[in-house]
């Protein structure tokens, strides 16, 4: 029988430590890339792949996340007032993206453990996971791309783009050979985590986009500490590989690593030239700037 993806998963528990001090009282997932936090681009993205329920696993100090997408009367109703229909519209939108609900991570003991505590709101489906960190600039939503390849081979989908050089060592690296029929989809042999440049099987990289079947559950239950002391869900996805098969799925579009200072900094620039509003002012100035 053919599934579909319902449900996303989004990791938001982490301390954002790269970000500090900023980081310190506001979630990392709440820094603002233009007009939106970064946390509502990963819902949207995974509401434009056809996802209706979203699961947020958060953690301590954690709760404006749950504040951002619920309703505020208060606010609703002075915009109301005051007839600001546009704005009022935008505020309401947010509350309305999907059903989202939350799970906490009690500790910090990595992404193989917080998707492990998404099980019991997953239940036995198959479930996209989208790390709010890795924003995608697609025509095409990232994982909108990547559900159809599920469709196609019901199997687990791991985003992946080419890394050149020994930037390679950063990422998860996949052991993979192109398909045949479909040159986008990479058939997974093995994974390799932070590898020395000269060992990388290749140079596809994994990504913040994951579309996993319940398996993978069993497979994190099973699995012992890796790197750090945490549950890794890449150990997670080679245990799969024992039972099932895995794929990369090279997607069209740009990420940008909004996890990191330099990164952020970079989306927000070719974000901001892109907005509708501020876009054509933005460049102006832009241009003008004594460089």
């Amino acid at each position: 029988m053919t599934q579909k993806i319902r449900k996303a998963v989004i990791p938001a528990a982490g301390l954002g430590t790269r970000f500090l001090p900023a980081t310190k009282a506001t979630p990392k997932e709440m820094l603002c890339l233009v007009d939106k936090p970064l946390i509502q681009y990963g819902v949207e993205e995974a509401v434009a792949a056809g996802c209706t329920e979203i699961i947020i696993v958060t953690g301590r100090g954690k709760t404006t996340m749950e504040d951002h997408f619920d309703k505020s009367f208060e606010l609703e109703a002075t915009l109301a007032a005051k007839n600001k229909t546009a704005l009022l519209e935008v505020a309401r939108s947010v509350s309305k993206l999907a059903k989202i609900t939350y799970t906490r991570q009690s500790e910090p003991l990595g992404l193989g453990h917080a998707v492990l505590q998404a099980k019991e709101l997953v239940g036995d489906e198959p479930f996209a996971v989208l790390l709010p960190d890795d924003i995608v600039d697609a025509k095409i939503p990232c994982m909108k791309q990547m559900v159809a390849a599920f469709n196609e081979t019901q199997s687990t989908i791991l985003g992946s783009e080419v890394v050149p050089g020994p930037a390679i060592s950063s990422y998860g690296c996949l052991d993979c050979t192109p398909d045949a029929k479909n040159p986008r989809l990479l058939a997974v042999k093995d994974m390799v985590e932070k590898p020395r440049p000269e060992e990388a099987p290749s140079q596809n990289a994994i990504i913040g986009r994951y579309i996993l079947t319940p398996r993978i559950f069993e497979m994190l239950e099973r699995i012992t500490p890796g790197a750090g002391g945490e549950l890794q869900l890449t150990d997670g996805i080679k245990a799969l590989l024992q039972h099932e098969k895995v794929y990369g799925f090279s997607y069209e579009g740009k990420r940008h690593d909004a996890g990191d200072k330099l990164g952020f900094l970079k989306a927000t620039v070719e974000f901001g030239l892109k907005n509708n509003q501020l876009g054509a002012d933005f460049r102006a100035w832009l241009k003008s700037f004594p460089f």
